[in-house]
């Protein structure tokens, strides 16, 4: 079993604690590092939310999320009943001064790392710093972390990085995107930097292209008013989906330094060939789900799950999303990107599928198909792990025949050991100061940079979103969208 190591003592202090974020996924994450022995008994977890209760409700209502959203084996009654004596409550309302923020200080040990963790509307963050500030509880150890999306375009993403940057140093503003906290995309690291077989094998020579699936069974469930002001492309595209990108692109850093690493992922981001406006129709497809089934359930169209949040015509937001990207350096050059992520498709799946090229000869008997190009397939959920798909010789007598068959790696089975969630790396990490898996402000203002002129192309056109049945992999054109360059989208998901 990996060793832990304990963090210092901190005051973890959560704006927005009464929201689903915060329930299902902060204050698990926050239990299962106490339960492993990372967070010291002294640390303390403060919410913060404009509800009225005190602690002993804050503690009553974490508790029935502990048990509702952990796994059943991680649920131990003592253990809960420690970490709940951690937490404590301060009635707030973000957006105006008053004693609460008083009462906020009171709560905070001079001595301690704190940190602000932000799970809360982007617009809000400007202002809770500002008063963060105004209250002197910002001091030197004090650091900042900051959920998606970071504004709606670049305008307000630059407005939000300039408010939050007059009160925290880039260096402790924490912009925090849980995909890269996966154990497998920070594989991919160590796959292609300590694998000399692979990084030879990581450029437009050897790889056809690139596919990157992002699949989700869940519709808005709730967030209707929020994701018809966002659409799949803001949701998704703008900041997960192109941090894979990233770091899969990205050339190896001279180090693990936080800056040197993302410094290569801004070069990726600015590396992407910009889409102009009549481009976008032939490079982008979106989608919209119409009613369907998910796991033979009847479920209903987007239109009718925005319920109260729908407006008086039809929303035209997108729910579905798939494009080509393309980057322009000698390692890419003509390997193209696809993209493909949505809501109520078949499964919740995230994988990328690296294509090799063809070979250019064969000399083996075939009968008329030829050897399979190999794949590299990467896991990120709901099974971490990697596998290669190679040609090998068919067991038996009766001559060479080839079959495809893979090398396969389950992190959890090789390694024998449940692996952190995302949120427990991250969270972890922001204690420590170790911003390597965050992002920079010039990442996200250079990702909306790309995203924009999308955006402005679909709000050009009268199209609108192209409906499909809930539970299939997206509209026709999606499957159009690769068919033009001979290609497919990988099918064996399961």
């Amino acid at each position: 079993m990996a060793r832990i190591i304990p963090v210092a003592v901190f005051d973890f202090v959560v704006f927005g604690a009464t929201g689903d974020l915060t329930l299902r996924k902060l204050l698990p994450s926050l239990y299962l590092r106490f339960r492993d022995g990372q967070m010291p008994e002294d640390s303390a977890v403060i919410g913060a939310a404009r509800t009225e209760m005190d602690d002993a409700a804050f503690r009553a209502r974490a508790e029935e999320g502990l048990r509702r959203f952990l796994p059943k084996e991680t649920v131990e009654d003592e253990t809960i009943s420690r970490f709940c004596a951690r937490l404590r409550y301060v009635q707030i309302d973000v957006t105006r001064d008053g004693p609460h923020w008083k009462a906020l200080g009171k709560l905070l040990d001079p001595e301690r790392i704190r940190v602000f963790y932000l799970a809360t509307a982007p617009d809000l963050y400007g202002p809770i710093c500002a008063h963060l500030a105004s209250a002197k509880l910002v001091d030197a150890k004090a650091r900042v972390v900051l959920e998606k999306p970071i504004g709606h375009d670049l305008p307000s993403a630059r407005a939000i990085n300039d408010e939050v940057g007059r009160v925290f140093s880039e260096a402790a503003t924490y912009r925090i995107d849980h995909y890269l906290g996966k154990e497998t995309v920070q594989n991919l690291l160590a796959l292609r930097f300590a694998n000399t077989i692979f990084e030879r094998l990581w450029n437009t020579d050897v790889i056809d292209h690139v596919q990157i699936t992002v699949g989700e069974t869940v519709g808005v469930e709730g967030r209707g008013g929020y994701y018809d002001r966002s659409g799949a492309l803001r949701d998704m595209v703008q900041n997960h989906m192109l941090q894979l990108l990233c770091l899969l692109a990205m050339e190896p850093p001279v180090s693990l330094d936080a800056d040197r690493l993302r410094d290569e992922k801004l070069k990726v981001l600015r590396a992407l060939r910009p889409m102009a406006a009549h481009e976008v129709a032939q490079a982008t497809v979106r989608g919209q789900y119409a009613a369907g089934a998910i796991e033979g359930k009847a479920v209903a169209s987007y239109q009718d799950d925005l319920g109260e949040a729908a407006g008086a015509d039809p929303s035209r937001t997108e729910t579905f999303v798939a494009l080509r990207a393309e980057i322009q350096n000698f390692r890419w050059a003509n390997v193209p990107f696809y993209l493909r992520t949505g809501k109520r498709l078949p499964q919740k799946v995230s994988e990328i599928v690296v294509q090799y090229r063809a070979l250019p000869f064969s000399i083996f008997p075939t009968d008329g198909a030829g050897p399979v190009p190999n794949q590299l397939i990467i896991r990120l959920q709901p099974e971490e792990g990697i596998r290669l798909s190679m040609m090998a010789k068919d067991p038996g007598p009766g001559g060479l025949r080839l079959r495809p068959t893979a090398l396969d790696i389950n992190f959890e089975q090789s390694f024998g050991m449940r692996f952190p969630d995302a949120y427990e790396r991250l969270l972890m990490d922001t204690v420590r100061g170790n911003a390597t898996l965050f992002m920079r402000r010039d990442e996200v203002e250079a990702a909306w940079t790309w995203i924009e002129p999308i955006l402005e192309a679909w709000g050009a056109q009268s199209e609108v979103p192209k409906l499909y049945p809930a539970g299939s992999w997206g509209p026709s054109a999606a499957v159009a969208l690769m068919a033009r360059d001979g290609r497919s989208w990988h099918e064996d998901l399961g």
